[in-house]
């Protein structure tokens, strides 16, 4: 009786070690590594060889991708790309070189995105671009981020621009003074009837935090060149475009903006500015911004990664050059007039 359990227990493991080895056969794998076939027998093993294969393929894309204008325009095939990005104040006109340099050099592309100056500033202190547009100076703080990072940036003013004020055309205020502007945005002026319009609350429209307008505005004119902690008023609403702003004032007869000139429309007017109240305002336009007597106007910038390698430096100096005529044609204010 005990012979005859201890045959059945010795059957009922062979039967349980032959179901072991079947099963096993399911993970046999033949993987070729250098040239040497290597059989994997559990998914463990496979696990071990591939786990680091992928990783090693993660790991070299990563730095491809951040290597791409590290030092020099990607070369595809026959044509070099040059990667642009930032401003959106910037863009179109950036879109419009890139259109005309196509014309002129068919072994060159130019790749043009917005997102705002910040976006492109910071695409360029981590390398993923050649050039970024930005509507102000890199600051102090993005400088040493760049250089911690091993880029040197190199400033080109490539045109210039004035903020215009705008608002609703049926809003009957002409002209309005650089500390009225920075009363309204910081919502000590609320109605515009305290300004000499009708007795409507103001509405306030500004681009986000991320553009170089925004930037330039809250230094130059909410803070009017001090060294302040004057913001925005918490009751501004922050648009992600020019496009947005430009809706919003020509549908909101209460709605203040400002905008680079060059995205003006018809339908929206255009308030004078002043440097004190009761004197002269002045409307933006090309002559005034060369005079110096519109407020709010500044340079536009290109960076680079270091010096430009030499697609990147040819670039720029027809940019410098022969593309100033684009300037002109979108509103902007070219260097040479």
């Amino acid at each position: 009786m005990v012979s005859s359990q201890r045959g059945s227990l010795n059957r009922l493991t062979l039967v349980k070690a032959e179901r072991s080895i079947a099963a096993k056969e399911k993970f046999f794998v033949r993987v070729m590594f250098f040239g040497h076939v290597t059989r994997l027998e559990s998914w463990w093993g496979m696990a071990a060889v591939f786990l680091p294969l992928l990783l090693a393929v993660a790991c070299c894309g990563c730095q491809a991708r951040s290597q791409v204008g590290a030092d020099s325009a990607l070369p595809r095939g026959d044509v070099t790309v040059i990667q642009n990005k930032g401003s959106d104040t910037l863009v179109n006109l950036a879109l419009a070189w890139a259109e005309a340099y196509a014309k002129r050099r068919t072994d060159v592309r130019v790749s043009v995105t917005g997102g705002g100056s910040g976006t492109g500033i910071a695409a360029l202190i981590n390398r993923t671009v050649d050039i970024a547009n930005a509507s102000r100076s890199m600051k102090q703080e993005e400088i040493d981020a760049a250089r911690r990072n091993g880029v040197e940036p190199h400033e080109f003013t490539v045109a210039r621009d004035a903020i215009a004020v705008v608002v609703h055309p049926s809003n009957p205020v002409e002209g309005l003074a650089l500390a009225q502007i920075s009363a309204i945005y910081t919502g000590q002026i609320r109605n515009w009837r305290e300004v000499g319009g009708k007795d409507l609350p103001i509405v306030l429209l500004s681009r986000e935090s991320n553009s170089g307008t925004y930037v330039y505005f809250l230094e130059q004119v909410v803070r009017e060149g001090r060294d302040s902690d004057l913001l925005f008023s918490a009751d501004t609403l922050l648009m992600p475009s020019s496009e947005g702003i430009s809706t919003e004032v020509r549908q909101n007869p209460n709605a203040i903006g400002y905008d680079g000139l060059g995205y003006v429309t018809p339908d929206q007017k255009v308030v004078a500015v002043g440097t004190r109240p009761g004197g002269d305002y002045v409307l933006p336009s090309v002559a005034t911004v060369n005079d110096g007597t519109y407020p709010i106007s500044r340079p536009l910038y290109m960076y680079t990664l270091g010096e430009p390698d030499a697609s990147v430096r040819e670039y720029l100096n027809w940019i410098l050059s022969e593309g100033q005529k684009n300037v002109l044609t979108l509103g902007f204010v070219p260097l040479s007039e």
